[in-house]
């Protein structure tokens, strides 16, 4: 079973860059020596970290991930675009995250890659082996997309593919709403809430991660 500094590890090279992650890469590497496939596979993007200067790699990051709607790093993303079921999805990620008694402080919203993997890493191994096979087809499709940007954080999400114990499966791209419908859904109440932040309905439907089908396991 994978460690649980595992997911810890892997989930703090996909944040954005400072200077204490740089600090950090030394005993990031010695942590993922244990998977010594995992250490490989991320090898090119902890020597860019390392040695990159600071200002050009958060330029870059920035530019990777939140100008590039593909290489987003919110699960939900590549499932339900802008489709107000994404709304529901993460109200029922919010649940499960509290079902095992962790509360999300982040202001990131919790289909953020490496908050989720910041859950995974306070999971027992087999529940957390069961969450990541749900999301890894969503893992595997932002991997293919970083790759062929030639992108080394490609390397972070094939790490993830490769722990874990479900073969992923190809995601359909969702159609994008126009930006109006996108702001009525996603955007805060006339009680200047954000909704995907208010309490879960009694009622919670599964986390689904995947593709409609049976997920082959390997």
């Amino acid at each position: 079973m994978t460690p649980s500094i595992v997911y810890r590890a892997l989930g703090a090279l996909l944040v954005y860059p400072e200077a204490e992650l740089q600090a950090a890469i030394p005993e990031l590497a010695s942590t993922l020596a244990c998977e010594p496939d995992v250490l490989r596979g991320v090898q090119p993007l902890l020597a860019q970290l390392a040695e990159g200067d600071l200002i050009e790699l958060q330029q870059g990051y920035v530019q990777l991930f939140d100008r590039n709607p593909g290489h987003s790093l919110h699960l939900f993303e590549h499932i339900h675009g802008e489709d107000r079921a994404r709304g529901q999805a993460m109200v029922d990620l919010i649940d499960e995250y509290r079902q095992h008694g962790f509360e999300p402080v982040a202001d990131e919203l919790p289909d953020y890659v490496p908050l989720f993997l910041e859950f995974l890493s306070l999971c027992d191994a087999d529940e957390a082996a069961r969450l990541l096979g749900d999301a890894v087809h969503v893992l595997a499709h932002v991997a293919k997309k970083l790759a062929d940007s030639g992108s080394a954080y490609a390397g972070v999400l094939d790490a993830l593919v490769w722990l874990s114990p479900v073969a992923p499966e190809p995601l359909t791209v969702p159609p994008i709403r126009d930006m109006d419908e996108a702001l009525e859904t996603f955007g805060p109440g006339v009680d200047g809430v954000e909704p995907l932040l208010k309490p879960a309905l009694p009622a919670v439907a599964t986390v689904n991660f995947y593709p409609k089908g049976h997920a082959a396991t390997r």
